[in-house]
C-alpha cells in the first residue's frame, strides 16, 4: 500500500505545483513544509489539503474494486517495493480517468472535474494571498 500511496503522492505533487505556477505563486515557498532549495513547499501544502479525498481515496479504491493486485509489485533486493510497468499503467489509467470525473466543488458550487481541484484551490490560496478574498476556504470533501 506504500508504494501505491508515494506513486499517487508523486502524481498529485506534480498537479499542485502546476497549478501554483498556473495562477503565478512560487511552489517552492510554502506555509507549512520548511522552505530548503529544490523542494516544493507551498506544492506540498497543498498536497496535505487534497491528499485526502484525492490520493488516498483514489488508492484505496485501486485496492478494494481489485484494479491492482499484488503481482503490480516487486520487492527489490533492499527490501524496497515498487509498482512494476503493469502496475504504473493501470494507475495512471484509473487517476486519469478519475482527474475526468465531475464533482461539485464545496465552496463554488459549481460542477468540475477531479483534475481541476488542485488548480481551483491554488487559484483560492493566490486570491486570498492578493486580498481579493477575505479568508482562504480549505477544500473539505464529504
Amino acid at each position: 500500500m506504500n508504494a501505491l500511496l508515494s506513486f499517487v503522492y508523486v502524481l498529485l505533487s506534480g498537479d499542485c505545483k502546476a497549478a501554483l505556477q498556473g495562477v503565478g505563486l512560487d511552489p517552492y515557498v510554502g506555509f507549512l513544509h520548511a522552505d530548503r532549495p529544490g523542494r516544493a513547499s507551498l506544492s506540498l501544502d497543498l498536497v496535505e489539503e487534497l491528499r485526502p479525498a484525492l490520493a488516498d481515496r483514489f488508492a484505496i479504491s485501486l485496492v478494494n474494486t481489485k484494479a491492482i493486485s499484488p503481482n503490480q509489485f516487486e520487492v527489490r533486493e533492499n527490501g524496497g517495493v515498487y509498482l512494476n510497468d503493469a502496475g504504473r499503467k493501470v494507475v495512471l489509467a484509473a487517476w486519469q480517468k478519475r482527474r475526468n470525473e465531475q464533482i461539485t466543488h464545496p465552496f463554488l458550487r459549481e460542477k468540475i472535474p477531479w483534475g481541476m481541484v488542485p488548480y481551483v484551490q491554488a487559484l483560492l490560496l493566490a486570491r486570498y494571498i492578493r486580498g481579493d478574498i477575505d479568508a482562504y476556504p480549505p477544500f473539505f470533501w464529504k
